[in-house]
């Protein structure tokens, strides 16, 4: 099974875990990635999340964003068919950034897009033209019995 985690997700340990809701998707962030270390999944990076984590100002959080990356085994690089669909994801309701990891994802065939954005995955969910489940972090964990 292939997995594509947007940068929410993969921010959301290093948030202030305050809040019940941000704790329980910090959980399941460590179960998606000891099912990747298990080889259970089979984590996708893409040139759209390395473009953003480099843009994140902390150092820390930024190694710590990119030390959760390199546990996959797949990039998903930014094609010119990429940048088209992304464009049709924009005109249906997405920004520039979330439509391009939505674009990648989906010509990629990934099993699961999760995000823990409410936004991003209402708008997706509501799209036409994509090419994996869009999903939330804590769905996730349950449909695949992690």
């Amino acid at each position: 099974m292939r997995v594509y985690l947007d940068n929410c997700c993969l921010q959301r340990p290093l948030d202030k875990q305050t809040q019940p809701r941000i704790r329980v998707e910090t959980e399941a962030v460590f179960a998606v990635l000891a099912a990747v270390q298990a080889k259970d999944v089979t984590l996708c990076n893409s040139e759209v999340l390395l473009y953003e984590i480099s843009r994140i100002p902390d150092d820390a959080r930024r190694a710590a964003s990119l030390s959760m990356l390199s546990l996959a085994d797949e990039l998903l690089v930014v094609t010119q068919a990429a940048e088209t669909l992304a464009l049709s994801f924009e005109e249906q309701g997405l920004g520039a950034v979330d439509a391009l990891h939505l674009a990648c994802a989906s010509l990629a065939k990934v099993d699961y897009f999760c995000t823990c954005d409410d936004r991003l995955f209402r708008k997706a969910n509501s799209m036409s033209g994509l090419g994996c489940q869009i999903i939330s972090l804590l769905n996730l964990v349950v449909e695949v019995s992690l």
